[in-house]
């Protein structure tokens, strides 16, 4: 298939080198022009994944109507903030190249509306199917082939998702297929959250009885905010929500865990320094988004009110691990 990706960060960098294995026609725009020079001219990404050889056979894209052109799959892999903007330049052309599918590799929500990546999508790209791609998915791994299994989840017909599942999937990667794409995306969100607090348990030095409560039940919390936009149970225990969990939480690239354990440090400076890191740390944002919309919808998340006070209002960390630790006991369901 003829495959665009808009975002040369990790995660669209090493979907482009994953997909060139396939021998899918690849086609990356970066955001910046001339970021997509220095792509172009030293085929790496240098920026964002450092010593990965592009195939000769990538495309570099400056623009993105003669990108879209002919394009069979259109990948969006930028962070959940640069998003309506990137839509805002696109979404004219994707709508006249009508591609067979748009697919998510977003893992937020607007912070303006509160909506998910693929909601916003379809909305620019008209009646374009939108699906999302998730899961356990290290961009440094996926580069260097090594295994990984996603779930895709679209509301489509199924030969078009069949067709889709079998362009991604490969020998290093196997892609399964879901419905459920509400789940899926909140999954992709919320596991960021509880990523900053494994890294804050780490950083504490809580120890592993600790930090396993917190995974277990942040789980929870990651059920009841999803079924209450819609996502099912099972959706959770997948690769789209305890696997991308698990991997995020304890991973020592995960960008996430670090940021908990820089606040555990030093939170006052670590949440200063965030406007001028190089690449998104999603967590915080979505602890913020969450947070409203758990509050909205009235659902009961301690954990993630206690990230949302020590990353935004100031609370003490330790403070916070008291707090949770004296609420009113309860059966475990």
């Amino acid at each position: 298939m003829n495959c665009v990706i808009f975002g040369a960060g990790a995660w669209g960098t090493a979907m482009a080198i994953h997909l060139c294995r396939q021998r899918h026609t690849v086609t990356l725009v970066p955001r910046r022009l001339e970021h997509a020079l220095a792509i172009s001219d030293q085929r790496e990404n240098k920026d964002y994944l450092p010593g990965r050889r592009l195939d000769e056979s990538m495309q570099i894209g400056m623009e993105a109507a003669p990108a879209l052109m002919d394009a069979d799959l259109v990948f969006l892999a930028c962070p959940s903030k640069g998003l309506p903007e990137l839509l805002a330049s696109i979404g004219p052309a994707a709508r006249s190249a009508r591609p067979r599918m748009a697919i998510s590799l977003i893992k937020g929500l607007d912070q303006a509306s509160l909506r998910r990546p693929s909601e916003l999508i379809a909305e620019a790209f008209g009646d374009v199917p939108v699906g999302t791609l998730s899961g356990p998915s290290n961009a440094d791994e996926v580069a260097r082939g090594l295994p990984t299994a996603l779930v895709l989840a679209a509301q489509a017909e199924d030969s078009l998702l069949r067709a889709v599942q079998a362009a991604v999937s490969g020998p290093s990667m196997r892609v399964y297929t879901s419905p459920d794409v509400a789940g899926v995306e909140i999954g992709g969100t919320i596991k960021n959250v509880y990523a900053v607090g494994a890294g804050l348990c780490d950083g504490l030095g809580l120890g592993s009885n600790a930090k396993a409560a917190l995974l277990t039940r942040g789980l929870q919390e990651m059920i009841r905010l999803g079924q209450a936009v819609g996502g099912r149970t099972e959706t959770f225990l997948g690769l789209g929500g305890v696997g991308d969990l698990m991997a995020t939480a304890h991973g020592p690239w995960s960008r996430n865990r670090a940021l908990g354990e820089e606040l555990a440090r030093d939170a006052k400076q670590t949440l200063a320094g965030l406007v001028s890191r190089k690449e998104a740390v999603e967590g915080h944002r979505a602890t913020e988004t969450l947070t409203r919309l758990a509050k909205s919808r009235g659902i009961e998340a301690p954990i993630l009110f206690c990230l949302h006070a020590i990353m935004y209002d100031g609370l003490d960390p330790r403070a916070g691990v008291t707090a949770l630790m004296t609420r009113d006991l309860r059966p475990e369901s």
